[in-house]
């Protein structure tokens, strides 16, 4: 046994590809990955392999190789980009006297550091402990079995055991947690759509500016940076899309390809939010050369999810580092699904919106709403939700509003008033018995 280091950030990164050299790409994102883990990455060895080695995935030949440069350059960790297995790791940290760490446990290492809430400081460490569960025999080798001899007698139960029963203890309490949290989340959605508000959910590969276009289209503070996984912790605000027509819009954790099971299943509350959403803004890096492949990867994780069947819009992003013009596209039914803008300098976002508008805004009813004096109460709810754009008062107390609004829900308030849903009339008539609001100018400026 070697002792292991309790901390170290001078790394040697190790790529394999197998069956051929690791892509550049590849060896870019895993560079990336180390570097937002608060790696210092001495060297990059690239490794090919035909298949993984049993005892420590990559060659002998190659663990010799990787030893020397440990002791040329000094440093203390080594990470692997494949999902080694605890048998693997262990090997390989023997071999080399150093710590080592596979890609599951780099990207659960970032997640540790970027979680800010309850709920994903409770996300990550299910996770981090249904991944240390498997390894736990590489700190207690020397307490694998039983001794004899006075003074080494234990209570019956290895101090392995008792670690793992511990962990299963606190899996336990974590989960009883989140299903809490999972309750919650249902809870609010719920209310969404009892008040009829659409789900939009930004999704997308890690860091193709899901939380930029966040911040732009609700003027929102979501952190934002130039860096992998700067959203853990998902962020739902309301946006304004027209009179009587507001979305719940949804910033989600950005997806990676080789994604561990540990995350997905421990992050299911938060990809809960795109899965129960009416509409997917699957956002992508237009200046990305690989963006077809990161495309495909995020559709692999949406498939997991069960949201792969949702509508979406793909949204290419960062059109100001390729020089593109902004532009909306549509398929053969009509229906905007691609868009080309940049959410660092807004061009383009008046497109997106237009476009949410169209596939969101089909049944909304544009009327005139007499309410008797009595109804205060309806009249609030009308103005809470954004719908009136002018109003009248009528000579018997009353007033007469003109109302935009989600027909199901403006059915709703007028049955509880009990009035007539009036016929819908051309929008936003101009007339100087009525005060225009501002929504209603925005909605002609965005038509």
């Amino acid at each position: 046994m070697f002792d292991r280091p309790g901390s170290g950030e001078r790394a040697i990164l190790v790529c394999v590809g197998l069956g051929h050299a690791p892509e550049p790409d590849r060896i870019e994102e895993f560079t990336a990955l180390a570097r937002s883990a608060g790696a210092q990455v001495l060297d990059v060895m690239p490794v090919t392999r035909k298949s993984p080695e049993p005892r420590f995935y990559i060659g002998t030949g190659k663990v010799d190789e990787i030893k020397s440069r440990i002791t040329e350059l000094k440093a203390d960790l080594v990470v692997v980009d494949a999902a080694l297995s605890p048998g693997q790791e262990r090997n390989l940290e023997k071999a080399l006297e150093c710590r080592v760490l596979d890609r599951s446990g780099l990207i659960l290492d970032i997640f540790a550091q970027r979680a800010r809430s309850f709920e994903g400081k409770l996300q990550v460490e299910l996770a981090q402990l249904e991944h240390m569960s498997t390894r736990l025999v590489r700190g207690w080798t020397h307490l694998e079995r039983q001794k004899g001899g006075i003074g080494l007698r234990g209570p019956g139960e290895t101090q392995l055991e008792t670690d793992r029963r511990l962990l299963a203890r606190r899996i336990k309490t974590l989960n009883d947690r989140l299903d809490k949290v999972l309750v919650q989340r249902e809870t609010t959605r719920q209310e969404r759509k009892r008040g009829a508000v659409p789900t939009v959910a930004l999704v997308g590969y890690t860091n193709a500016g899901k939380s930029t276009l966040f911040n732009r289209l609700t003027s929102a503070d979501a952190y934002a940076a130039d860096q992998l996984f700067a959203t853990l912790d998902p962020t739902v605000r309301r946006l304004h899309l027209a009179p009587g027509l507001e979305v719940a819009l949804a910033d989600t954790v950005g997806f990676v390809r080789d994604l561990p099971h540990e995350l997905v299943a421990a992050f299911r509350s938060t990809l809960q939010e795109a899965r129960e959403a009416d509409l997917l803004l699957h956002v992508i890096d237009a200046a990305d050369p690989e963006r077809a492949e990161r495309i495909r990867q995020v559709n692999e994780v949406l498939e997991s999810v069960g949201a792969q069947a949702l509508p979406q819009i793909a949204v290419y992003n960062k059109i100001d580092r390729t020089g593109e013009s902004p532009r909306a596209e549509t398929d053969a039914d009509g229906r905007v699904d691609r868009i080309w803008l940049s959410a660092h300098s807004g061009a383009g976002v008046d497109l997106l919106l237009a476009a949410l508008h169209a596939q969101l805004g089909t049944d909304l009813h544009h009327c005139l709403l007499k309410l008797p004096a009595s109804e205060g109460r309806a009249r609030a709810r009308l103005f809470a939700a954004g719908a009136v754009l002018r109003q009248r008062p009528l000579d018997d107390g009353g007033i007469e509003l003109e109302v935009n609004l989600r027909r199901h829900e403006l059915e709703r308030i007028c049955r509880e008033a009990g009035v007539e849903l009036p016929a819908a009339i051309a929008p936003c008539a101009d007339s100087g018995a009525f005060l225009q609001s501002r929504g209603c100018a925005a909605a002609d400026r965005s038509t």
